[in-house]
């Protein structure tokens, strides 16, 4: 599939969204794209792979990368997660910071602050999850600012509701260059169509099992059968530990 010449003057680039684990970054990337390509489940640390949603307008094409929740690591798995954030930011061309704009800033928000004040490239503010503000936002907004640096601009929206997108779409557009097509402008995302199976597959086995099964949970798609009406899919599931397969099955 050839990637054709963009227009004059078009606009392109890579955003990094990044954020404390359960602030909507995966919501927002599936309402920003369009479709649903990176799992949204209330468990945090569920999004290990740097997914990229790709969306293309008219003025320009913006691919995010969709990086792990940052937090203190308290664990292996938590330092790799954090290590590949970090290569994140390094590697796009804006860091859209994502916050959980309902609530005061706490020590997470200030971890990520940390990490991002050595950042060379811009950094939007996010405040996310509008639609659970209180009416007197005042107190919450006072907490980001007094942590926050002053230059970055802020935008408040709802992921869940799209209220506010818009503008949070125009100004990413706003801070990125001049740029070519990077993919065809019809594709949604890289990974493959199996993979996103599969984390379609991990988000449900999440959201039923919850804390009984960890996150170390693994699909691998074996079969593909499209017919006209459904697509069944032959999945194994790979776990951990024998007892993990007793909750899976039952």
């Amino acid at each position: 599939m050839g990637v054709p010449a963009a227009p004059a003057g078009y606009k392109s680039g890579f955003v990094g969204i990044i954020g404390r684990p359960n602030v909507g970054k995966s919501t927002l990337m599936n309402q920003l794209v369009g479709q649903k390509i990176a799992i949204t489940s209330p468990v945090s640390q569920t999004t290990r792979n740097r997914l990229r949603g790709i969306l293309t307008t008219p003025e320009a094409q913006i691919i995010f990368v969709d990086t792990p929740g940052i937090h203190k690591p308290h664990h292996q798995l938590g330092k790799v997660l954090v290590q590949n954030a970090r290569t994140a930011i390094q590697s796009v061309d804006v860091v859209l910071f994502v916050v959980d704009g309902s609530v005061e800033s706490g020590g997470g928000d200030r971890y990520i602050i940390e990490i991002l004040s050595n950042c060379k490239i811009p950094v939007i503010l996010g405040m996310n999850k509008l639609d659970e503000q209180p009416e007197d936002s005042v107190l919450i907004d006072r907490t980001y600012e007094q942590i926050v640096n002053a230059e970055w601009p802020v935008v408040k929206f709802s992921a869940l509701t799209g209220e506010g997108v818009e503008p949070l779409q125009q100004l990413l557009i706003e801070h990125l260059e001049v740029g070519p097509y990077y993919y065809p402008p019809d594709l949604v995302t890289d990974q493959p169509e199996r993979f996103i199976m599969g984390e379609l597959i991990r988000e449900q086995i999440l959201l039923l099992t919850r804390e009984e099964v960890p996150h170390s949970v693994a699909i691998a798609i074996d079969i593909v059968q499209e017919e006209a009406k459904i697509t069944r899919i032959l999945a194994t599931i790979h776990v951990e530990r024998d007892s993990q397969k007793g909750i899976l099955i039952g």
